[in-house]
């Protein structure tokens, strides 16, 4: 194993005094336990980790808002978001496969111009075409799922790269780095949309896609490139037990589905819950808010997701799978409950509480169940679990909306929260054998 970049980054210890040192220095640190992170990475891949995802979190929207503007049809607006879905469900594994396969670094590289140059093109076609025809749109359609295809998975591999750097130390370590990542992410895709619909409405609806591409070539090159790659791309040694995952553990492959479909779920929970609230809203004739109505529950489930660093490392993730689980099922159940804006938001911010947790538990399961060799090919096939679960949510529950208004759309996030419990259930039965990290 690759020794970390930073010369003033101490060795790891597996030892009760090398825990009992990290204890006591999370406790005199500001940042408490999540001052092992700059220690082990540096503080600028904490930075450039954050920004350089935020492009993936605002290409969905910012088709969504381009195609529709530029067409007049919200049709194709949606088409062309839904291209870029599909478009990222199918390329995430295979950018992790290569990365497994080839390293961060050049994938990375590599899919970092390749999305600019989908960027690009979206956008040109789109500002070009002055008659949306079926053969115009398919180019559309077509750019926006190249776009969504080659868009670099950032939050994916930069949970590799924390597998990696905590490998040889004590498990909170892992959980303080998935902790925070869950974080990032909650709040980039509060903040992408939000940034999409500032720059679209106050300037010009072609350039939220420009700042991506922006974004993109710098900040994505700049992750590449950064030193914590060295980690990631290195070959583990026998020692390493294959990189600590299934090869370690004796686990099957095949045990990487559970947190996959978990994932699956998730995403079904998302899609579903954002078309319940413009549902919900639109019976108030704020239809539009529905986003920052969404943002309520994103901001409390990205801090609770922080609180995961601080549990017990007695507290097993498949139990926390489950009690997490539980708390969502519970609170989901409640959605059809509020009539009015207010109470939807109370209800909306304690149903946070537990879908931070339960996120962040299901990738760190994904890292216990994930072969040493296909750690990237997992951590993507998760991802990609939360997009197409997305789209399936968003459809069954427009759907409901469609004929059952907005309380027959709460049934499905209430019913996706329902099936974690379930697979959650079915994960801590499968792996009650296996040992603790």
């Amino acid at each position: 194993m690759l020794k970390n970049p930073s010369p003033a980054t101490p060795a790891p210890s597996t030892s009760a005094d090398g825990q009992a040192a990290h204890a006591t220095a999370a406790r005199r640190s500001p940042l408490g336990r999540f001052d092992v992170l700059p220690r082990l990475a540096g503080p600028s891949f904490l930075v450039i980790g954050f920004f350089a995802r935020l492009p993936l979190a605002m290409l969905t929207v910012g088709a969504l808002t381009l195609v529709t503007t530029a067409s007049g049809s919200y049709a194709a607006g949606g088409f062309a978001a839904g291209a870029v879905g599909l478009g990222s469900a199918l390329g995430a594994p295979l950018l992790g496969l290569l990365a497994d396969r080839r390293g961060q670094r050049i994938v990375l590289l590599v899919s970092a111009v390749l999305n600019t140059l989908a960027i690009a093109t979206l956008v040109s076609v789109t500002l070009t075409t002055n008659d949306f025809t079926p053969g115009a749109l398919a180019v559309v359609l077509a750019a926006s799922f190249a776009m969504g295809f080659t868009c670099p998975q950032i939050g994916p591999l930069a949970r590799v790269r924390w597998m990696a750097m905590t490998r040889r130390g004590p498990r909170n370590e892992l959980d303080t780095a998935l902790s925070y990542e869950g974080t990032a992410d909650e709040l980039t895709f509060v903040l992408g949309p939000a940034l999409v619909g500032i720059l679209a409405s106050l300037i010009a609806p072609w350039l939220p896609l420009a700042v991506a591409a922006v974004l993109t070539i710098t900040l994505v090159s700049a992750f590449a490139v950064h030193p914590t790659v060295l980690h990631s791309d290195a070959r583990p040694t026998p020692a390493d037990g294959e990189g600590g995952g299934t090869a370690a553990r004796g686990i099957r492959p095949v045990l990487v589905l559970l947190p996959v479909i978990g994932m699956v779920a998730m995403g079904t929970f998302f899609g579903s819950l954002q078309t319940f609230l413009t549902a919900f809203a639109g019976q108030f004739g704020v239809a539009e808010s529905a986003g920052l109505i969404y943002a309520t529950m994103a901001l409390s489930s990205a801090f609770a997701a922080l609180s995961v660093a601080y549990w017990s490392e007695r507290f097993e993730h498949t139990r926390r799978w489950i009690a997490s689980a539980i708390g969502m099922t519970a609170a989901a159940s409640a959605l059809a409950l509020p009539g009015g804006i207010a109470g939807m938001l109370v209800v909306l911010f304690v149903l946070g509480i537990f879908v931070g947790p339960t996120m962040v538990t299901i990738f760190s399961i994904g890292s216990v169940v994930a072969p040493g060799n296909r750690l990237g090919t997992v951590m993507t096939m998760l991802a990609s679990g939360i997009v197409a679960g997305t789209a399936l949510g968003s459809a069954l529950a427009g759907l409901l909306a469609e004929n059952a208004g907005a309380a027959g759309a709460a049934i499905v996030p209430a019913g996706a929260a329902a099936a974690l419990l379930v697979m959650g259930g079915a994960a801590a039965l499968a792996l009650r054998n296996v040992s603790r990290d």
